[in-house]
């Protein structure tokens, strides 16, 4: 959940704190109830820190001003083990000296009985938190032997759970250690100065070199070096790579907001997430496979693992499948997915879904997928990250950093991926040769995707003045079917994330089976209407549910694609989206519902950017 930051420069440099505070404010998604930093100063470590958000650190630095110095750590906070107070924000010290400071992502399952034994020893607590029993525990190894890195790798193998620790010493002032085992850190390479962060952002305006560290490894940086290791003491050389985005991506680009650059940075997501998935006979690929041809073919079911808006993209994915590749697809929330007893073996393909690639319920049930013999397949935004690093295929999508907590492009863009992944055991299995569909057709109708959505988000005028005028709602429905319904859930999520107000996404065949109950008059509903093109009838049957409810008071916010006028009749409102294939419809018809929850959210005066008790990467379970 936490952002960390860890900086080493010129022994007589003086950049440490920008450095860090530059960082945490690209990190401060990942969680923002604190924030602080330490910096090795003359033979002692200086602290700040406070509660609440960066700006709150920014004013106490100028109140309170810290020296220059060449080595730093910083941390912004999503609370776990304590709640969002000045005492329990990082970083902790370490010892009565106060020489050591630490900052901490994750939870550390059995610090009760370590912190038990430290005050036994008679080591006195200024925290809840169960990072300052780390600190203590470092502090103590740091005794004994003198050097930073020994210690943490004492002090790494007495933890359970998932971590990631950066430590300073005032005794090793150019040395910043870092430690990894199911938590995100990532290595920045410089020129006489090295970074460490938990996602490239933090150092992204300074290098774009950096290294991936690997499960249960610590790093230790110094200003020309750096050197990884094992839990056990196994030299380790990481995997170098070079980021192919650049600090303007991360920053608003003259929107507002994040989410709504994000929003806007859709067709581009959409089509970057295109690029380059065909070699030069034409033949659609994956970015790293590592599960031969004669596997895929084997495959007689697909499970899709993820969690939130990423679950949703496989409800999407799961209808695309199921159609073009003929296999059963099952979708499952990846916490629940281990607790379930699954029946998984090695001709199930599991393919999890993770923006971040370090969700940790996805992340562990993709472990547990792999222990009963299945093929992984990681659909991914990050590269390097621990997930399509543990999968034996990684599909990224190349959507660039998404800042906002509220997903957008990466869910489009999930989507996307999620497509070409159907598309390519379609054309392994031979299953569209007999269809009505046709893989280049398909392939083509993708292409044009991108240049529509940008053609719609030109006309989302409407949809910003819907927003304001229903920001007194205290509800709002939503209704979809076939690939509608995981839309509607995702206009409902989004809803809920930005506006803290009720919404609940159904299947509009669901409506006469119990939620018709939920509409009165002035009950607004968003109606995600399928194509006239759609089989089955679908079309007429959402238009039906529309008078359903219209007939009961309820007032009708329809997004139909153009030149559906069966709608018109019954429709308080009519959203146009530009007209696609019905299973590619996703990709359009979810970007008014999240235009309208930025606007509503934004007339309500409350933060689209991080919003309450919501961080961007759910590292913990």
């Amino acid at each position: 959940m936490c952002g960390i930051v860890g900086y080493v420069g010129p022994e007589a440099g003086d950049k440490a704190l920008d450095v860090v505070m530059e960082g945490l404010g690209r990190l401060e998604y990942r969680g923002y109830d604190s924030a602080g930093v330490a910096l090795i100063g003359q033979g002692e470590v200086e602290t700040r820190k406070r509660a609440g958000k960066l700006a709150n650190l920014r004013e106490t630095l100028e109140q309170f001003p810290l020296p220059t110095t060449a080595t730093a750590i910083g941390h912004t906070r999503w609370a776990t083990h304590g709640g969002p107070t000045d005492a329990n924000a990082h970083p902790h010290r370490g010892g009565e000296d106060g020489k050591l400071a630490l900052v901490h992502n994750g939870i550390i399952e059995n610090f009760h009985a370590l912190k038990q034994e430290l005050v036994g020893k008679g080591v006195e607590f200024t925290s809840e938190t169960d990072t300052e029993v780390v600190a203590h525990l470092l502090d103590e190894a740091f005794a004994r032997t003198g050097d930073l890195t020994q210690a943490m790798r004492e002090v790494v193998n007495t933890l359970h759970g998932a971590f990631t620790l950066l430590a300073v010493h005032a005794d090793q002032p150019d040395v910043v250690v870092g430690a990894r085992r199911n938590s995100p850190l990532v290595v920045g390479l410089g020129e006489g100065e090295n970074f460490l962060g938990s996602d490239v952002a933090a150092f992204i305006g300074y290098t774009r070199h950096a290294l991936e560290l690997g499960q249960d490894q610590i790093v230790t940086i110094t200003p020309d070096s750096y050197e990884v290791i094992d839990f056990d003491g196994t030299p380790s050389d990481g995997k170098a790579y070079e980021v192919t985005w650049d600090a303007a991506a991360a920053e608003k680009g003259g929107f507002p907001t994040f989410m709504e650059k994000e929003i806007h940075d859709q067709p581009h997501a959409v089509a970057d997430t295109l690029l380059g998935r065909t070699d030069a006979e034409g033949k659609l690929t994956l970015d790293e496979l590592h599960i031969s041809e004669e596997e895929l073919k084997a495959v007689t079911k697909v499970v899709i693992l993820a969690c939130g808006t990423s679950a949703y993209a496989g409800m999407v994915a799961k209808y695309a499948i199921e159609r073009w590749a003929r296999i059963p697809v099952e979708v499952d929330l990846a916490h629940e997915f281990r607790y379930r007893d699954p029946v998984v073996d090695e001709n199930t393909l599991v393919v999890s879904i993770s923006q971040s690639g370090e969700t940790m319920d996805t992340l562990m049930a993709v472990r547990h997928a792999k222990e009963l013999g299945a093929r992984t397949v990681s659909i991914c935004n990050t590269h390097g990250s621990t997930i399509p690093r543990e999968s034996d295929a990684a599909l990224y999508t190349h959507a660039g950093p998404e800042i906002a907590v509220a997903s957008t492009k990466a869910f489009l863009a999930q989507i996307t991926a999620s497509y070409i992944l159907g598309l390519y055991l379609a054309s392994l299995r031979g299953t569209l040769e007999d269809s009505d569909d046709d893989l280049d057709t398909i392939l083509s109708e993708l292409q044009e995707v991108p240049a529509k959505i940008e053609e719609l988000l030109g006309t989302m005028d409407r949809v910003k003045e819907i927003a304001y005028f229903m920001a007194d709602s205290r509800s709002v429905l939503f209704l979809g079917r076939h690939v509608g319904f995981p839309v509607a859930m995702e206009g409902a999520l989004k809803l809920k994330e930005l506006a803290y107000i009720h919404a609940e996404g159904f299947a509009a065949g669901e409506l006469k089976h119990g939620p018709i109950a939920l509409i009165e008059p002035g009950q607004p509903v968003f109606i995600v209407v399928p194509s006239p093109d759609s089989e089955h009838g679908l079309h007429g049957k959402v238009v039906s549910n529309i008078q359903e409810i219209r007939a009961r008071g309820a007032r009708t916010l329809v997004i139909a694609e153009e030149g559906d006028e069966d709608v018109v009749p019954f429709a308080d409102e009519v959203i146009r989206v530009p007209r696609t294939s019905p299973l590619l419809a996703p990709l359009l018809t979810v970007v008014p519902l999240q235009v309208f929850a930025l606007h509503l959210s934004t007339a309500k005066g409350l933060d689209v950017d991080q919003p309450r008790n919501l961080a961007k990467s759910v590292t913990v379970e």
